[in-house]
């Protein structure tokens, strides 16, 4: 039998032989992953530990709050304001950053999550997860503020997310390609189970809010039309169409078979450049696919070369196997 590596190794190894961690990121991502099986358990609880529902708040984004959105949140700061690794985290669930308390020492990373994408799933349980991202504090800076977050996603030093599915799988990039993590339940531990992921360059999978389609602007109307005239359109190909509402859902997909993801902006909020967040979700998930392979923009320009203006800025997103990627996007500049 092949021996089993540990994430703890796989990251030791990271840093010790490759030298592409130093050792304070390695000991974060551990305590973020012991987050995430913690907050897994919570999951799998699911209505025999009250955590169903509705939890009566709203967010920072005006969205109604699930209880496990806010058990998430709390498991996610609480376990990393301790270590010493860390200078600040920030939150889709928080208006403001969170600064650690003097009490703890004061750590060069600053932690960027979504603690539980997907909510509107958590109920009828289907699949839901966690995403992160970490940034480390601009050089000289003798305090922290939301100024310091305020980074391009290409300056990123590590990202990822667990997806608490089936099987519950965490999947990172320190910018050594992806590799994916599946918790082992007996062990208490995650266990490596691929390595150097990669997504085809071509699909017959796209993932869209159909529902949507009379508020899309033309490039993406064209670019769906196409793929439903199958074998008979311009495509040559038929297409299928999956979408499950959890962005980590969708993206796991097109990791492990290939596939493109569209969350676009429409109409009926003509201001706002999007539906998802460019810090806590676009970034992260743009850097993993990229590092699979892939490509991730939002309609016009490389999502991970966007320079954020504000901590919960919008954004469109387009992601998954490069020539999709590359097909919508041409049809945003007019080719």
């Amino acid at each position: 039998m092949a021996q089993k590596i540990s994430l703890t190794r796989y990251l030791v190894e990271q840093q010790r032989v490759d030298g592409l961690i130093p050792a304070q990121l390695r000991l974060l991502l551990e305590v973020v992953a012991r987050a995430c099986k913690s907050i897994s358990q919570a999951v799998n609880k699911g209505a025999l530990g009250g955590v169903l529902g509705s939890a009566d708040s709203e967010n920072v984004q005006g969205e109604v709050q699930k209880k496990l959105d806010i058990i998430a949140n709390e498991v996610l700061i609480e376990a990393n304001e301790w270590g010493g690794h860390l200078a600040a985290m920030a939150s889709e669930e928080m208006d403001a950053i969170y600064v650690v308390p003097n009490r703890y020492p004061k750590g060069e990373y600053l932690l960027l999550f979504d603690p539980l994408d997907g909510s509107s799933n958590i109920d009828v349980n289907v699949s839901i997860g966690t995403i992160f991202s970490v940034l480390k504090m601009p050089e000289d800076d003798r305090g922290v503020d939301e100024g310091d977050f305020l980074q391009a996603g290409s300056r990123q030093v590590a990202a990822g997310y667990c997806v608490y599915g089936p099987q519950t799988t965490l999947v990172l990039t320190v910018g050594d390609g992806v590799a994916m993590f599946t918790l082992d339940r007996e062990q208490g531990s995650f266990v490596l189970t691929e390595e150097n992921v990669r997504i085809p360059e071509d699909t017959r999978e796209f993932a869209i809010n159909m529902s949507n389609m009379r508020h899309w602007d033309a490039p993406v109307k064209r670019y769906v039309a196409e793929c439903l005239e199958g074998v008979e359109g311009p495509r040559g190909k038929d297409f299928n169409m999956r979408w499950i509402a959890s962005m980590v859902a969708d993206v796991h997909r097109i990791l492990t078979r290939g596939g493109i993801f569209m969350y676009p902006w429409d109409k009926r909020e003509p201001n706002k450049p999007g539906k998802l967040r460019l810090m806590y979700e676009a970034n992260p998930m743009a850097w993993l696919v990229e590092q699979a392979g892939g490509a991730a923009t939002n309609g016009k320009q490389r999502i991970l070369d966007i320079q954020p203006s504000k901590l919960h800025e919008r954004v469109s997103v387009i992601l998954g196997s490069k020539n999709e990627v590359e097909r919508v996007t041409s049809y945003h500049s007019g080719i």
